[in-house]
């Protein structure tokens, strides 16, 4: 983990990894009681997960072990980032997938990468609604009556851009195929941290729009 510091009171926040956006029962109750012991606030952050605030550096590396004792897996430089996803089917009744499964099949292909850049963000939802907020993320997934939109290059911020759609109606398999082919982009045109935006103009861009 790549802890935020505040050098004022000398602790640092924890970010727990959530995906699909579940908080396991376990982890949120130790969450709970480290929370009471060490007066911290936590924070359910706009990618959808745990952010424990105000840690005590003295009592950082127990909260970690404590946490990661239930499987929790922290926030840190290079990891493969959690789709932000809708809650989708069955729990949506305008769900077309189950959107906790395809994040499941998205960071089981994808998860043991170790390079990927920071501030790259992937969304997924469940319709056409796109309530994850899949047209302003680097990469949005987008479950279609005839199977997967993908849209590149979107960004919220103080100059939001609406992400171009790069396929269509596609299956599944190809959907990922897709985020392969952007991910290997990404990583091989930035040198640290950089949005799919900046790289939309780039004459190697693999995809047109549709």
């Amino acid at each position: 983990m790549n802890p935020t510091t505040n050098t004022l009171t000398d602790t640092e926040h924890i970010t727990v990894l959530l995906p699909a956006g579940r908080l396991p029962l376990a982890i949120m109750a130790e969450a709970h009681h480290l929370a009471v012991r060490y007066g911290l606030e936590i924070y359910l952050t706009t990618l959808q997960n745990l952010r424990l605030l105000n840690v005590p550096k003295t009592a950082a590396a127990e909260v970690r072990a404590r946490l990661a004792a239930l499987g929790a897996e922290f926030k840190a430089p290079g990891r493969f980032p959690l789709p932000r996803a809708c809650v989708g089917g069955p729990h949506c009744n305008l769900g077309l997938i189950d959107t906790k499964a395809v994040s499941a099949t998205i960071l089981e292909r994808f998860a043991g990468r170790d390079n990927t850049k920071a501030k790259l963000k992937i969304a997924l939802s469940g319709c056409v609604l796109s309530c994850s907020g899949t047209r302003t993320s680097d990469i949005g997934i987008v479950a279609t009556r005839n199977g997967y939109d993908v849209f590149a290059g979107g960004k919220g911020g103080p100059a939001p851009k609406i992400g171009r759609r790069i396929k269509k109606d596609v299956t599944e398999t190809e959907m990922l195929a897709t985020v392969e082919t952007l991910i290997d982009f990404h990583d091989r045109k930035t040198g640290t941290k950089q949005r799919m935006v900046k790289l939309l103009e780039d004459p190697d861009f693999p995809f047109a729009e549709i």
